[in-house]
């Protein structure tokens, strides 16, 4: 009887006999899940360590590159350094880039002939600056400085390149007012500066270019061609 009632409880619940496979089978599952949840936190954690790594790498590019003014790093167009490559011709002598950001008016000039320089206050910049100059076989004529510009004299830079923003203008006019020669040339990109009244201009919007030579601008042909008369006794 007891038989019986085996054979019978197997036939009426086919289920019953699959429990323990069941069962069985529920470990393995478990495991799985154990699994996948770990591949999950080291897929988030990598996730996390890289976007971090790149948030490192990236925010010296677009926080301030001065302290005194809000200046974000902005590339040069091509047809910015074509203007400044234009205001530069028959043009000599030494060069300096005022906020260089990645170099790529200093290494411009630098395939011209000039001896070019620039200064840039963020370290990143500077470093692909130098790697650039490397890569593009101008590094022999190119230095690249880190430096807050208003702790630098440009008086032996007969050229003198500016991307600035109006708020930073006014008060680096003054300073190349009292550093600069008559001989030397100013070339603003994407701002003029306020009193100063350009000799020429280039380009349109964003890719305009003013170019400033000191000896029109302080009159220096007048006082050299000025005579004083003798007095004859």
């Amino acid at each position: 009887a007891t038989r019986a009632c085996l054979v019978s409880r197997e036939r009426s619940c086919p289920w019953a006999g699959a429990m323990s496979p069941a069962l069985g089978t529920e470990m393995p599952r478990g495991e799985g899940g154990s699994r996948r949840s770990s591949w999950g936190l080291l897929a988030t954690a990598a996730v996390g360590g890289t976007l971090a790594a790149l948030y490192a790498v990236a925010t010296p590019f677009v926080t301030p590159a001065l302290r005194k003014v809000c200046l974000p790093f902005v590339p040069a167009t091509a047809a910015q350094i074509q203007n400044v490559l234009k205001m530069l011709e028959n043009r000599s002598g030494s060069l300096v880039d005022i906020g260089s950001g990645d170099g790529r008016i200093v290494i411009a000039a630098a395939k011209k002939g000039f001896q070019a320089v620039g200064y840039e206050l963020n370290p990143w910049l500077v470093w692909y600056s130098r790697y650039r100059a490397w890569r593009d076989g101008v590094h022999k004529n190119t230095k690249f400085y880190i430096s807050d510009l208003w702790k630098v004299s440009f008086s032996h830079y007969r050229n003198v390149v500016v991307f600035g923003v109006p708020q930073m203008m006014p008060q680096l006019e003054k300073k190349l007012e009292e550093e600069l020669e008559c001989n030397d040339r100013i070339i603003a990109c994407r701002f003029p500066f306020p009193c100063w009244i350009p000799d020429h201009t280039t380009g349109e919007g964003i890719d305009t270019v003013w170019t400033y030579d000191l000896k029109h601008s302080r009159g220096c042909e007048a006082k050299h061609l000025e005579i004083t008369p003798e007095t004859k006794v």
